[in-house]
């Protein structure tokens, strides 16, 4: 069986996959509604997203990141999710090696701090399931449906929720 970990971040790139799919046949208009409470439109949220990501494989030891904000051009959608299916593998590639001891140097704006992997670990997995849920508030904020992306759907696109009987 494989760490609980592995498991963790499958869900987060399936849960990034299908949110980008819902959102692939988008206009530039809509990749640029937004909603009260999140964190910008829904362009800048994905470019966040997948940028965050990458700096967090950088910090986990799993190379050096390929898109960044600060250059200030939006890639477009379908180039985010090549990015979202590369950093997604190579998370899922270093959890089982990933020790919550292990400490990195990371450079901030206001210094430099040792992390350890655990807090980087949670952090991207959280990061994402923050971020998805703003992409999901702008879609209901502006009446679009996304389909289920919970655990639970997570379970059933996998086989690992199966019905075995009714109530």
């Amino acid at each position: 069986m494989e760490p609980l970990l592995v498991e963790a971040f499958r869900y987060n790139k399936w849960a990034n996959l299908h949110l980008l799919d819902v959102c692939a046949g988008f206009t530039d208009e809509q990749l640029e509604m937004t909603a009260p409470g999140t964190y910008g439109t829904i362009a800048s949220t994905f470019f966040h997203l997948l940028a965050a990501e990458q700096r967090y494989l950088k910090r986990l030891g799993g190379g050096e990141p390929v898109i960044s904000e600060r250059d200030g051009v939006f890639p477009g959608l379908a180039v985010l999710r090549e990015h979202a299916v590369r950093s997604g593998d190579r998370l899922i590639e270093i959890a089982p090696h990933t020790s919550p001891d292990e400490a990195h140097e990371a450079k901030f704006s206001d210094g430099l701090f040792k992390l350890h992997s655990g807090v980087v670990v949670i952090q991207a997995l959280h990061h994402g399931n923050d971020h998805r849920t703003h992409v999901c508030t702008i879609l209901g904020h502006n009446g679009i449906t996304y389909g289920d992306m919970d655990v639970w759907a997570y379970g059933e696109a996998t086989g690992a929720t199966v019905r075995i009987g009714s109530a």
